[in-house]
């Protein structure tokens, strides 16, 4: 798993926004739980935030060079599902 998460040279920050109590964001949470460590240990010098508020959908942000930014909803994933979306934003530019 450690490969999936090692992030593109041109990424400069990840952002995952989600309630910290909310049934929707329950997979994100868990996927976080999971993941977070072995994103961090793989990318120690990119920053990846978790911005947590109620009510908030769960949403990935991805920050590359020149200000570019994609964004992805997780809203109704699975955590496999979200594994993928995130492999996907962290590895492409």
């Amino acid at each position: 798993m450690s490969g999936k998460y090692a992030f593109t040279k041109t990424l400069k920050e990840v952002r995952f926004l989600f309630c910290q109590t909310g049934e929707q964001s329950a997979a994100t949470r868990s996927f976080l739980t999971r993941a977070y460590p072995i994103m961090k240990k793989n990318n120690p010098s990119t920053p990846i935030m978790l911005r947590e508020a109620a009510g908030t959908l769960p949403k990935i942000y991805a920050r590359y060079e020149y200000g570019q930014e994609k964004s992805q909803t997780l809203e109704g994933l699975s955590d496999k599902q979200i594994e993928e979306a995130v492999t996907s934003l962290v590895k492409n530019a």
